[in-house]
């Protein structure tokens, strides 16, 4: 499989997927079509899917526009409120997209109609997560339509469930700003130093691997003594509500 990260909007990010196999091609929150469709044009792939994560107009917003040019398009998401929407998507009922299998992961916090898109390659065996707000390099979204414990099952009961090697592409470019905080409540971690001095000079991070995010990232390493002891608490999920108010004021 092929991945296009496509910068839009201010920090957001659009994905194109395409099957090499059938050269058949999805696109992840198309929010600027036109730009979308000039990169799909150079590669010769067939657009047929619209993957939308989450509703929010960031997300969502260029829908109307996308079908109105290429009619025909299915549209997957799993909230009423996706314009276009015509697959609505049920957890864990996998999908083709010409010779990929998808499955979309229900990761209701950000918002109640949150989906997750994961991807594998039965040819390579590669792996891919499309996370949209949930999940991002170093950071996790605002739980908008949730709480700390909806957050802490999707982490640790789906997204990290996923294997190590499964790469993350996230929604928007919040990487420096993300282990920015991290480093403030884990100082001395050396893959988040690491990390850190990585992305510097970087202006697209993405992707990150599920595996690397698991040695970074604070809000899936609340079951770690230090940030425990750093949050004043034991329970992770409650170290997971500290750390989001933490972030939220950081």
């Amino acid at each position: 499989m092929k991945i296009i990260p496509i910068s839009v909007l201010e920090d957001n990010y659009s994905y194109i997927l395409i099957d090499d196999k059938t050269k058949e091609a999805a696109v992840i929150d198309p929010v600027e079509p036109i730009k979308i469709l000039n990169v799909i044009s150079q590669t010769g792939a067939k657009l047929s899917s619209v993957f939308t994560t989450h509703h929010h107009w960031d997300h969502a917003g260029g829908n109307i526009e996308l079908v109105a040019k290429k009619p025909g398009l299915a549209v997957y998401g799993a909230d009423a409120r996706i314009p276009e929407i015509n697959y609505v998507c049920k957890d864990h009922e996998e999908f083709k997209l010409g010779s990929l299998d998808i499955t979309p992961l229900h990761t209701p916090c950000h918002t109640k109609g949150h989906v997750c898109y994961y991807v594998v390659d039965p040819s390579t065996g590669e792996k891919a997560v499309f996370t949209g707000d949930t999940l991002f390099v170093g950071g996790v979204g605002k739980f908008f339509e949730g709480d700390a414990r909806d957050m802490y099952r999707i982490l640790f009961h789906i997204l990290t469930k996923l294997p190590d090697e499964t790469w993350v592409y996230c929604g928007h470019e919040y990487t420096k700003n993300n282990l920015k905080f991290a480093l403030s409540v884990e100082p001395h971690n050396e893959n988040l130093i690491a990390k850190w001095n990585w992305c510097q000079d970087k202006l697209i991070t993405v992707p990150s691997t599920i595996g690397q995010e698991k040695m970074f990232n604070p809000f899936l390493r609340v079951n770690e003594h230090s940030l425990q002891l750093m949050a004043g608490k034991t329970d992770p999920v409650e170290v997971l509500h500290t750390l989001r108010e933490m972030k939220n004021n950081f």
